[in-house]
């Protein structure tokens, strides 16, 4: 499968045709930007990292019957996948309290939540992606009733075959966000899965494995990444 003209280039991936109209080739970049890319860097390593990464989880997704839009690795930074129409929102799932909720709200970072969240953000760089809920999405037209649904109840079988997974090898999974697309008239999961995606804390000493650590200028960023894989590989 060859790379044809780029589709797509974001803050972390690169996305090109191929001579399959219903395939893709994704590229992942070292690029590393937060709070809507007010801050800039490198992670070097972090292409290598997110594309391994989120292959693994998104072939134990598929496991798990969760459709993905993954099909298969091509290279290190590289990976084939269905050619989705992605839905112009963001799924934040938060099992516990941390970064913009806890700002937001005034909740003491690492406090238990009453229940497990379902957020929706609306995918628009220019607004930074504002909070918004199912009544906004529809209205705008970003997605429909049923949609949204399906994104709902995937996100919470995701949230729960991850927190066991990451669990396993002595990781807690806070909160994470996930993009989905349309593929032949079927909502299935795209975008990665990721320590830039996902908020981990480390069992036992809450040390944080995941872009908190660019974000907030802790350190340990590239050992921190390479790290979180050598678990997930495990």
């Amino acid at each position: 499968m060859n790379k044809l003209d780029m589709l797509y280039e974001g803050k972390a991936k690169k996305v090109f045709k191929t001579e399959e109209p219903d395939i893709y080739i994704i590229e992942y970049k070292d690029d590393a930007t937060a709070f809507n890319a007010l801050k800039k860097g490198t992670i070097q390593g972090k292409s290598v990292v997110n594309n391994k990464m989120s292959a693994i989880l998104f072939e134990l997704l598929k496991k798990e019957d969760i459709p993905v839009h993954f099909i298969r690795l091509l290279s290190e930074t590289e990976q084939e996948v269905k050619a989705v129409e992605i839905v112009p929102l963001e799924v934040i799932i938060r099992n516990v309290a941390a970064g913009s909720f806890s700002k937001r709200l005034g909740v003491e970072e690492g406090s238990e939540l009453q229940n497990t969240i379902f957020e929706l953000c609306y995918k628009n760089d220019e607004l930074g992606d504002p909070l918004i809920n199912d009544y906004h999405a529809t209205a705008l037209g970003l997605a429909t009733t049923q949609e949204i649904k399906k994104m709902k109840e995937l996100s919470f079988r995701i949230n729960d075959i991850l927190i066991k997974f990451f669990r396993e090898r002595a990781m807690r999974l806070i909160d994470f966000k996930v993009e989905f697309g349309r593929y032949k008239g079927e909502i299935i999961l795209a975008d990665e899965i990721s320590p830039d995606t996902c908020r981990l804390w480390e069992i036992g000493t809450n040390r944080k494995m995941d872009k908190d650590r660019f974000r907030r200028d802790l350190g340990d960023i590239e050992e921190t990444y390479k790290e979180v894989l050598n678990k997930v590989q495990n």
